[in-house]
């Protein structure tokens, strides 16, 4: 089963993963994607991640109920810092008959040369590659075993969802609607 592996902090989840989700589900041979929640990026600073717990169960709410998706917390029982490589491979040793392809943004293309063992997930996973707001797509084709999923260009960031939050703006509609419940009664990301 051709499985996705999107991974990022999800800190919160927002419409933007969802329709970056769906889209890739719908418009590429992936059968089921995975959203693996980091506990730490090596390449991020920690201090605005809300606990591993809270982002869990916020993308476990947002994807409940469509059997196309999982959440994972796979990374959480790992060494960290987390490190792809080393999910990867674990992945495949627990889940025999899955060919796993990493799902990431243009962006991510400009440092993944700084990520471990670069060239081992180049040679062994297919990279689906979707658009990100100012980035030139002819980088992917610098970059092997790797295809452009042209994604609908998602300006929204959640940076920008916890900015607003702390401004005491309303986001009901920019987070799904599960993930936002359980964000408002928690009173996340108002201070």
């Amino acid at each position: 089963m051709k499985t996705g592996l999107y991974f990022g902090s999800f800190n919160p989840i927002h419409i933007g993963h969802m329709a970056i989700a769906n889209f890739m589900i719908e418009f590429s041979d992936l059968e089921q994607l995975w959203f693996v929640i980091s506990p730490h990026n090596p390449l991020k600073e920690k201090k605005s991640l809300l606990k591993d717990y809270h982002r869990l169960e916020m993308v476990r709410l947002a994807v409940e109920d469509d059997d196309r998706f999982r959440a994972s917390d796979i990374e959480f029982k790992l060494p960290t810092p987390s490190y792809t490589i080393d999910t990867l491979v674990y992945l495949e040793e627990k889940n025999p008959g899955r060919e796993f392809q990493l799902v990431m943004g243009a962006d991510g293309l400009r440092t993944f040369h700084k990520w471990k063992h670069a060239d081992l997930i180049v040679e062994k996973y297919h990279r689906l590659i979707y658009p990100r707001p100012g980035m030139d797509l002819d980088i992917v084709s610098r970059n092997p075993n790797a295809t452009v999923v042209n994604a609908p260009l998602m300006e929204i960031s959640s940076s920008f969802i916890r900015m607003a939050i702390r401004e005491g703006k309303d986001v009901r509609h920019l987070v799904p609607a599960g993930a936002y419940q359980y964000m408002r009664e928690m009173h996340f990301y108002e201070q």
